[in-house]
């Protein structure tokens, strides 16, 4: 979420983080076969309708997740997006007909549709907003005011103290008493307005502000309390909030987990994946949200991202076919100035121009969306390495996996639980062929990898 201007006490990781997820009463990740979102960072609204319609429907995304629909402060960054000022859908990217347009578009192309939502605090300074509401930093004319704001009104400074995490203000923001009967049922009221628009989910940002049992009460509160939740709650050692406080709520993002890929694609073996997930103690696979990179971690330095190469589109490969979380795909733009807003407004004429990257249209990682869906379910099989940086494994007998993160060209002969027969690496598109007992034989470049699924015979 969060501004960038920090205190210096405050590190940005643990500054900007926090989210969720998935209830007792829900299902432990995103309801139905199809599980990935794909993260459209700062598009506008409409843009991400022709997205569905043109790209994530037929590659078999299940999610997308859109960024704030509500009114906030004027600006260029980013982050004016993650300062409201109402509840309104009056923002950079979209009027409240673009956003319930975007809604039923991606519904119609079998994509639901995930809302980052801001509701840990209001703005930092004063003014007009998006779409004309005055407003001043604890006063937010028809919506809040001064008594609705937790009484510590200096930043948050020591994550060693949950008081001052829960109750202090996120590097300047305006801080929300969530323990408010007041200010519960209308953030319940906000939500509820979303899902009478179609909405299927919501991502709570800055969660780890919000004391767990005060999403739970808000939670609660909603015409569909089951609804797809995943809240943002950063990992710290020895910090005084932890993620785990969050699970009975819905699904947390593991933070760890990108950190992690970030190390070992960097500086590490892919040989040490072998147990990925739990076996490293995150947080349990069924109530996980796991990433390579978000909008914050890819600017602070912290994970990999688009600049990073092979290592970043492996790590998203790997995400995919490794059966450990929920994955999100982080799909945003260029940028050199951390701060900067999106090209166009937000507007996304077409992938790869005007700095859009798309990575959720990479052909590397979108063929394993596909990939994805096809051997959910099924557990690691059949785990190979060579002690370094080449792996191989099995989904059961629904797909096999390889990857070759070494300097040069890799052959072998890989076993595999595959029924004979022809199969597409829908990686490169090329064609290979399973044995009777299940052998196949490839030629992997270096920085690539290979992947086949049950169904896919031909490219």
């Amino acid at each position: 979420m969060a501004r960038r201007m920090l205190p210096a006490a405050v590190s940005l990781t643990a500054a900007v983080a926090l989210v969720g997820m998935n209830p007792t009463t829900a299902a432990a990740s995103p309801p139905g076969t199809k599980d990935v979102t794909a993260v459209l960072f700062e598009w506008k609204y409409d843009s991400v309708a022709k997205e569905c319609t043109g790209t994530l429907g037929p590659a078999g995304y299940g999610y997308v997740q859109v960024s704030p629909p509500a009114e906030h402060i004027q600006g260029s960054q980013w982050w004016t997006s993650y300062q409201p000022v109402s509840y309104k859908i009056a923002g950079r990217l979209g009027d409240r007909t673009a956003f319930r347009n975007m809604v039923d578009t991606c519904h119609a192309a079998g994509v639901k549709v995930v809302v980052d939502t801001v509701v840990n605090h209001m703005s930092a300074g004063s003014g007009t907003g998006t779409g004309g509401s005055s407003y001043t930093k604890y006063d937010y004319p028809g919506l809040y005011s001064g008594n609705d704001f937790d009484d510590c009104t200096s930043q948050v400074s020591n994550y060693s103290d949950r008081w001052n995490v829960q109750h202090c203000e996120l590097v300047g923001l305006a801080d929300l008493d969530t323990g408010e009967e007041y200010v519960r049922k209308t953030i319940a009221g906000y939500m509820n307005d979303l899902l009478t628009l179609g909405v299927d989910g919501f991502r709570i940002d800055a969660a780890k502000h919000i004391p767990a049992g005060d999403l739970a009460n808000i939670k609660s509160r909603l015409t569909n309390p089951s609804v797809y939740w995943k809240q943002e709650v950063i990992y710290g050692a020895g910090e005084a909030v932890q993620p785990s406080e969050y699970t009975g709520n819905g699904d947390v993002q593991e933070f760890r987990y990108a950190y992690d890929l970030k190390r070992v694609f960097s500086n590490e073996k892919l040989a040490y994946l072998t147990n990925y997930g739990e076996g490293w103690g995150y947080l349990g696979g069924s109530a996980a949200g796991v990433f390579v990179d978000n909008h914050d971690t890819e600017r602070n330095g912290s994970t990999l991202n688009y600049k990073s190469g092979a290592n970043y589109t492996l790590a998203n490969v790997f995400m995919l076919a490794w059966p450990y979380g929920v994955p999100d795909v982080n799909s945003g733009y260029e940028w050199t100035d951390a701060d900067a807003g999106p090209p166009n407004g937000g507007t996304v004429n077409a992938c790869w121009q005007d700095g859009w990257k798309c990575q959720h249209a990479w052909p590397e990682i979108k063929s394993m969306v596909a990939f994805r869906n096809a051997t959910r379910g099924q557990a690691v099989t059949g785990w190979w390495d060579n002690g370094n940086n080449w792996i191989a494994f099995g989904r059961g007998g629904k797909g096999y996996v390889a990857i070759n993160h070494e300097p040069g060209s890799m052959t072998r002969t890989y076993q595999t639980s595959l029924a004979a027969g022809t199969y597409c690496n829908v990686q490169n598109n090329t064609t290979v062929t399973v044995d009777s007992s299940g052998r196949f034989t490839a030629t992997l470049g270096s920085n690539t990898a290979l992947a086949l699924y049950a169904g896919k015979s031909s490219c």
